[in-house]
């Protein structure tokens, strides 16, 4: 299908606006995003403005993570919160207990030229509550993949003749790739932020999930044999460290250079890593041929730790109708344009855009977007999500096991009794 038929009439049948919400209607936007996103992002809403003189957005930018979420909290507190923001769903949870959020109906996503149908299941899912009340619109799905070396996997038997990765089907078959990789000279054979709470989360709640494992079930922290399957997941982030097969306490930019300077062979990060190689390459910079797949199932099922950028209204009760009906006019805009967006390397939560024969050609998104379907979204706990207890305990507790300096068994049950005493 061609991308940007749906919407095409939307706007104007659909919105139902008033006659003075014709008049122009300025609307304060906030988000997080810094570096690539947003200037991309700064690009969609100049678009935006300049196709919209009845409506234009005035853009702030903020600091990723806690502040930016205390800053939400403590505006929408005295009704001095922005008309439209982006927010992450693994802060979802949060924002509930802390009522910072308004509902999105049915009849609004009808009038914005959307339906929940529109969006990959695991998104629609992560911003909703439990009774199904959509509470945010996503934009993304952004999950970590596997960035690797096509030029040294060349020949061997881990890189199928279509140039993707194959013949890793369990531990021991990754384990083998990193053996080989380090005999080859490459001093860190498998690059991620090993050094805070980020990368190391995101490594060991994709081997958890691979396990079928759950970190909160019905308000209890590794509850039965979520245990154990923790314990497993750090084990084997430790033995690869212990053989020397990811590096020790790399931060994000040294992991990320580890992989582009070829001591890496493979290295799993964000897909909003993806322009980082593609300019690598494109200017001669990175030396090699590259790509990246969805993660590996090396476990007992497919599941890639993921988050979503969405799409929210604050609850303020200062909003007038026709800023309302604006906001969601940007909301339906920005999904029609979400290739756009898809170009950070993003997975649009729309569908329309992913089905799209302009995304098919958009590579590697094209090839990983499979994640979509297996995306292991943080707990829903008002402790888990972006900047939150979770990652603290895992900067704290896992990553120290994973190096050494505590035994993988000791880190899973500090960390149960760290997290559930936050959980009242």
């Amino acid at each position: 299908m061609k991308l940007f038929t749906k919407l095409a009439t939307a706007t104007a049948l659909t919105m139902g606006l008033s006659t003075s919400a014709m008049a122009q209607v300025e609307l304060e936007w906030w988000d997080f995003l810094a570096g690539g996103d947003g200037v991309r992002m700064k690009a969609l809403i100049d678009e935006f403005n300049a196709e919209h003189p009845d409506i234009q957005i005035s853009g702030t930018t903020l600091e990723w993570g806690l502040p930016f979420y205390t800053k939400v909290r403590t505006a929408t507190a005295v009704g001095q919160g922005p008309d439209i923001m982006t927010y992450h769903l693994s802060r979802l949870p949060l924002a509930l207990e802390e009522d910072v959020l308004t509902p999105i109906t049915d009849a609004e996503m009808d009038a914005a030229g959307l339906s929940k149908s529109d969006f990959f299941e695991a998104s629609i899912t992560a911003a909703s509550t439990d009774d199904g009340q959509l509470m945010a619109v996503p934009f993304d799905i952004h999950a970590v993949v596997a960035y690797y070396n096509k030029t040294a996997l060349e020949g061997t038997e881990w890189l199928g003749e279509d140039g993707n990765l194959t013949g890793i089907d369990s531990i021991e078959d990754m384990t083998a790739l990193l053996q080989w990789a380090k005999a080859e000279g490459f001093s860190d054979p498998l690059s991620f932020q090993s050094e805070g709470g980020g990368g190391t989360w995101r490594m060991f709640y994709t081997l958890l999930r691979q396990q079928g494992g759950e970190m909160i079930t019905d308000g209890e922290v590794l509850a039965g044999e979520n245990m154990d399957k923790a314990v497993k997941s750090i084990q084997i982030l430790a033995d690869w460290r212990a053989e020397g097969l990811i590096p020790e306490q790399a931060a994000y930019e040294a992991s990320v250079a580890l992989f582009s300077g070829q001591k890496a062979v493979m290295h799993i990060n964000g897909v909003w890593e993806v322009p980082t190689f593609k300019d690598s390459a494109a200017d001669g910079s990175l030396g090699f041929d590259w790509f990246a797949n969805e993660v590996p199932q090396m476990l007992d099922q497919p599941a890639t730790w993921a988050d979503s950028h969405a799409f929210a209204i604050p609850n303020n009760p200062n909003m007038t109708e026709e800023e309302r009906e604006a906001a969601l006019t940007v909301i339906g805009w920005m999904q029609q344009h979400s290739l756009a967006w898809a170009d950070a390397g993003h997975i649009p939560a729309y569908k329309p855009t992913v089905d799209s024969d302009e995304y098919a050609a958009l590579e590697p998104n094209a090839t990983y977007a499979s994640l979509a379907e297996n995306a292991a979204f943080d707990p829903r706990s008002k402790i888990a999500g972006v900047a939150s207890p979770v990652y603290d305990a895992v900067d704290n507790l896992i990553a120290p096991a994973i190096h050494g300096f505590l035994s993988a068994e000791d880190a899973a049950a500090q960390m149960k009794d760290q997290l559930q005493g936050l959980m009242n």
